[in-house]
């Protein structure tokens, strides 16, 4: 009997992860393929489309058609894709002030006041 050991699951969202550090890596537009290749080439062609496809219905990605096939984007910068989480998070919630509540609670003290800086900035902004 040979020990045929199988690949290390990958945890949930983790290939989403990478197929996006991937995009962030490329000098421009990529094709599914060039995201295969650089995640080592290992994952089927099938199953990197449909993570970009997963990622196009989270506003994550944008493309656009080239020929039969697409060129990939990522739409945001990591900071952007981590706000777009935490709004799909809070607007799951009933409750959304018993959310900012706790949250804003659990923030330590110059995570507070960094917060506090931005929506002092977001309020001049927004009296223009």
């Amino acid at each position: 009997m040979t020990d045929q050991r199988r690949p290390r699951r990958r945890g949930q969202g983790e290939l989403e992860v990478q197929v996006l550090s991937a995009l962030r890596e490329a000098n421009g537009p990529a094709t599914g393929g060039w995201v295969r290749e650089r995640l080592g080439g290992d994952l089927a062609y099938t199953t990197v489309i449909t993570i970009l496809t997963r990622l196009l219905a989270k506003g994550a990605v944008t493309r656009e058609r080239t020929g039969r096939s697409f060129l990939w984007t990522p739409a945001s910068d990591e900071a952007g894709l981590a706000a777009r989480r935490m709004r799909r998070l809070l607007d799951a919630e009933s409750d959304r002030g018993a959310v900012l509540a706790s949250f804003v609670s659990g923030l330590g003290p110059d995570d507070e006041q960094l917060l506090r800086h931005l929506l002092d900035q977001a309020g001049t902004e927004g009296e223009d």
